[in-house]
């Protein structure tokens, strides 16, 4: 099989090396000459067989919206085109209806594993046609986990349904990495803890919270005992916010997913002021002392 892959960043690119290490032939273009194999999308397109599979692996929002347009100029009735990225499921919706008058198809592809897939393996969620899913099940055999494919890549459901679920998937990494945290933090704040990253390497295993995450805390502890070098100051891809917009929509509650993205938007201020209004008030009410600004 021989597919083409569009956006050779630290996911792409690591997984055009899984592919051509399975077996699958890759040709791969992104804007850097450093890395792309061919100069232009156009190229990288008549350089495949029929039927056509292009895999596109770019940020979301505007910048998959213009490579499909691109790629769509390029395709015939019968190829395929996987968004891999992390776009939000009314996107994949769209883009589907977009393309089906011309015949070409699509599936959207939830993928997990960051910068570790390469080694480990993806963790795959698709949506989309059972027809396109089959056509493309070797390109995800090749990059899912060795062992059963349950257990690392599923057909979630129609067009839309993989992004949804793995924006699911990300809402709860973020509730999960918040607990992690807090937890890291208090364990730092007590004065009889003497051995904070011993706390947390013992947990990884037998334990009910060993999960990989907590490896990778264990790791990043390893490297930085007191996480001295790095800032407080963490950003959201989007994918938490959409969880918390679905909650509201479906009225379902979320309220450790939504504590979790609000503790991101706090670790961004410097000081804030909705807590110099708490002051304030605190202070007009009942008295109570301030802390001057410098």
């Amino acid at each position: 099989m021989h597919i083409g892959l569009i956006g050779l960043g630290k996911m792409g690119g690591n997984m055009r090396t899984r592919l051509r290490n399975k077996g699958i032939e890759v040709t791969g273009y992104a804007r850097s000459r450093d890395v792309s194999d061919v100069d232009t999308i156009e190229e990288l397109i008549a350089a495949l067989p029929a039927p056509k599979i292009v895999w596109i692996m770019v940020p979301h929002g505007q910048p998959t919206d213009d490579v499909i347009n691109e790629v769509e100029k390029h395709l015939s009735a019968g190829d395929l085109i996987i968004e891999g990225g992390n776009s939000r499921f009314s996107e994949d919706i769209r883009h589907a209806a977009q393309l089906a008058p011309k015949g070409i198809g699509y599936l959207d592809c939830g993928v997990s594993g960051g910068v570790w897939g390469l080694q480990n393996g993806y963790g795959l969620m698709v949506g989309g046609d059972e027809k396109l899913v089959a056509q493309a099940m070797p390109i995800f055999d090749a990059l899912r986990p060795e062992g059963e494919r349950a257990e690392g890549f599923v057909h979630v459901g129609d067009v839309g349904a993989g992004h949804y679920a793995k924006m699911v998937h990300n809402g709860i990494e973020y509730a999960m990495m918040q607990a992690f945290a807090e937890g890291y933090e208090l364990l730092e704040k007590k004065d009889i803890i003497k051995d904070v990253h011993g706390t947390f390497a013992a947990w990884q295993r037998g334990t009910v919270v060993r999960s990989w995450l907590l490896d990778l805390l264990v790791l990043a502890l390893e490297e930085d005992p007191n996480l001295s070098k790095i800032k407080g100051y963490v950003e959201d891809s989007g994918e938490g916010r959409w969880t918390v917009e679905e909650g509201i929509a479906n009225a379902v509650p979320m309220p450790a997913i939504t504590a979790s993205l609000f503790a991101r938007f706090t670790s961004r201020q410097d000081d804030s002021p909705a807590m110099k209004a708490v002051a304030a008030l605190r202070n007009q009410f009942g008295g109570h002392a301030v802390k001057k600004a410098e």
